[in-house]
């Protein structure tokens, strides 16, 4: 299965990435290693959340603009409105949705 990079654009994988630079630019680590590295960090991310997270929501808002690139489907909402199935509403001004293919082993 393909992982996608998608896991770096939440804070604590851009946070490992700086880190990961940091680490490559003191000579540290080569770049093979840190690439080994997010290869498993969005390995571990994308299983937790496939296997793990189990909430429902909706969402409400208008659709700024979306595309579909190596199968993986990106939204941009603007006045974003979530609804948590706990009952809890969220609003935003803004919000990112980046949604990919499960594995092929995976029965979902």
């Amino acid at each position: 299965m393909a992982f996608m990079c998608v896991a770096h654009s939440i804070s604590i994988g851009m946070q490992l990435t700086d880190a990961l630079d940091e680490l490559i630019q003191s000579g540290h680590i080569n770049p093979i290693l840190a690439m080994k590295v997010l290869e498993q960090f969005d390995k571990s991310i994308s299983e937790t959340l496939a296997n793990n997270v189990k909430s429902k929501g909706n969402i409400k808002g208008h659709l700024h603009n979306y595309r579909l690139c190596d199968e993986v489907w990106t939204f941009i909402i603007k006045n974003a409105m979530f609804k948590l199935d706990n009952g809890e509403m969220l609003s935003v001004d803004k919000a990112k949705i980046v949604a990919c293919k499960l594995g092929e082993n995976n029965n979902r």
